[in-house]
């Protein structure tokens, strides 16, 4: 950026000399020159002709012989049509470079102050993670990292979907079939053994269905009048009141998918500073209920139910309370908005949910502005699209549904099976090997689903995603070992590449300079992915850099060289590289190997 803004400031002097035009140089924008032309930095001329009275080449070569001449940064130019190409003097590169060599914290931001809750993952306590899953706990966790590495003070909190109808049937279908089995009895992870029992109730609750509708119901009346669907919301209610056999059941099934949600967690690597409960959060939500009853900004029905209507805000009416009183999703939510900000009060809740619940985001703020709740301008939707799968690829039992603890250990089945082939396990252990493989897998995993903009749909493809050639990550990982046994090499040979061991290297290759270039971007790199919420920009930039550093590998030696300061300079450049691959991936929640 020091850069940047030292080129704007001159082409602003430029501007004035020239043209006598005053444009300020923070409205001066910069942007990487296109691969084809020569340049670092391009400024676009074509807004100007109209104020200058010239054509758009006219103004570029003008500016440019100006800032060959009086910018102490700039060594040569080319203009095309409206664009004016500058390159950057190699002293200034490598002036640069040394900068951000000695800085700690290059990348870091200062801190801002500013407080921002993330909530993800949240799991129904009714079935095991799936890749949708993977995807929102992928997405959270990178998204907090990258916002803690933009100065900010982050919270990660994950709020358990324990309490509901759903969790019910769950319970119910246990309730009549499970016999006292266990995790322990049965070895299933518990939240396998509970998803069990919840597609168990489908399937009886399908059956009854059918045979309803084959005795002349409507089916849509017949989902509702089921036997088994009738007594699942009997022990919804039974549990809102406390019902002690109802409440041990649910804390019993709870307790079993908890722990397997921690060994899920544990394996993929995410985490959280706080976890919320809805069971502890909806009946705050129905105080905020009868709060906007008795503010008349939410209304009841005849059969009881209370709505809001949010017609101004161009919505419709939303039940936020069951005419049977038991509560809704928004419900819970009112409660554990105000629960999260009483507990860490924050200028921004990020809520990493799908796509598909971008409406319910829309009624939850609006419903709290309508309360008056100073906290409703803070919470912000991260909608993410769903992930689907090629065809006929790792689907289970249901038919579409992947599973997560499945989709991981395929993945290092992949990791495994691709390695040996390569052979890029010679001299590990077992266990290193071990490491190595569930390495790989997450890497491939994480880098596949987050390069993606978050926005956008995505088709998951295992099998490409692992692949050690291509936009991977695999590829960037096997960069970082290729650079750690360099690095490895340099010490037992002694070298010590500091700033000063290579005080007297003037000349870079074009290799070289595409590499610093690529070092100096990534602070903006971080400051964008955190104004977008968007880990596709930090991965795009890894790959960048990985790709940038083996073109640089391919063309010019390293241990070959026989200028001591250029050598020392390349290993230098080599374990910056090896740095910020290292600190970009783990914005992603990706750890690199130090060998391979």
């Amino acid at each position: 950026m020091q850069l940047q803004n030292a080129i704007s400031q001159s082409i602003s002097q430029a501007l004035q000399t020239l043209f006598n035009l005053s444009v300020d140089a923070s409205q001066i924008s910069l942007q990487p020159t296109r691969k084809e032309f020569a340049g670092s930095f391009t400024f676009v001329t074509f807004p100007y002709t109209k104020q200058l009275g010239k054509g758009p080449e006219q103004i570029g070569q003008a500016l440019g012989e100006y800032l060959k001449e009086h910018a102490p940064e700039v060594k040569d130019f080319n203009v095309v049509k409206g664009f004016l190409n500058l390159e950057v003097k190699e002293a200034e590169w490598l002036r640069l470079f040394k900068e951000l060599m000695q800085n700690r914290a290059y990348g870091q931001a200062e801190p801002s102050g500013r407080n921002i809750m993330v909530e993800y993952s949240s799991p129904n306590t009714n079935k095991p993670l799936h890749l949708g899953h993977l995807r929102n706990n992928f997405l959270g966790y990178s998204v907090a990292e990258i916002l803690k590495a933009n100065g900010h003070n982050v919270m990660k909190v994950n709020l358990v979907n324990d309490r509901g109808i759903h969790i019910c049937k769950s319970m119910l279908a246990y309730q009549k079939q499970g016999n006292g089995e266990t995790p322990e009895s049965s070895g299933i992870k518990g939240d396998h053994l509970v998803g069990k029992y919840y597609v168990l109730f489908d399937k009886a609750y399908k059956e009854q269905i059918d045979e309803l509708v084959a005795q002349g119901m409507d089916k849509e009346e017949a989902k509702k009048k089921a036997p088994l669907m009738l007594e699942a919301q009997e022990m919804l209610k039974k549990w809102e009141a406390g019902d002690e056999q109802t409440v041990e059941l649910w804390k019993l099934m709870n307790s079993w998918v908890y722990a397997g949600f921690d060994q899920t967690y544990r394996n993929i690597g995410v985490d959280f500073d706080k976890f919320y409960y809805e069971s502890g959060t909806y009946m705050l939500g129905k105080e905020r209920v009868e709060e906007g009853l008795q503010k008349e900004v939410f209304f009841r029905k005849e059969n009881g139910s209370v709505w809001v209507d949010l017609a101004d805000e161009g919505l419709d009416e939303k039940l936020l309370l069951r005419a049977d009183g038991t509560s809704v999703y928004i419900t819970q939510d009112l409660g554990t908005a105000e629960l999260k900000y009483n507990d860490f009060p924050y200028d921004e809740s990020v809520y990493v949910v799908a796509d598909e619940q971008n409406y319910h985001f829309q009624v939850l703020k609006a419903t709290l502005k309508k309360l008056g709740k100073s906290y409703a301008e803070g919470i912000y939707h991260l909608s993410y699209g769903m992930v689907d799968l090629p065809s006929g690829k790792m689907k289970s039992r249901e038919g579409t549904v992947v599973d997560a603890d499945e989709l991981v250990q395929e993945m290092i089945d992949t990791a495994r099976q691709q390695t040996e082939e390569l052979g890029k396990i010679e001299g590990f252990t077992p266990e290193q090997a071990q490491e190595l493989y569930h390495t790989l897998a997450l890497g491939a995993l994480k880098y596949f689903l987050l390069k993606v903009d978050p926005k956008k749909r995505m088709l998951f493809n295992p099998q490409e995603s692992i692949d050690f050639r291509g936009n991977t990550g695999p590829f960037i990982q096997y960069t970082h070992a290729r650079i750690a046994a360099i690095l490895r090499k340099a010490s037992e040979m002694g070298i010590v590449a500091e700033a000063t061991s290579f005080e007297g290297v003037a000349n870079l290759h074009e290799a070289e300079q595409e590499v610093i270039v690529q070092l100096v971007n990534y602070p903006e790199v971080v400051k964008e992915a955190g104004n977008l919420y968007a880990p596709s920009v930090i991965g795009n930039y890894a790959y960048e850099l990985a790709k940038a550093y083996n073109r640089f590998y391919q063309e010019i030696s390293i241990f070959n060289e026989t200028d001591e300061q250029a050598r020392n300079f390349r290993i230098a450049l080599s374990a910056m590289v090896a740095r910020l691959i290292r600190e970009s991936m783990g914005l992603l929640g990706i750890n690199v190997p130090e060998r391979m």
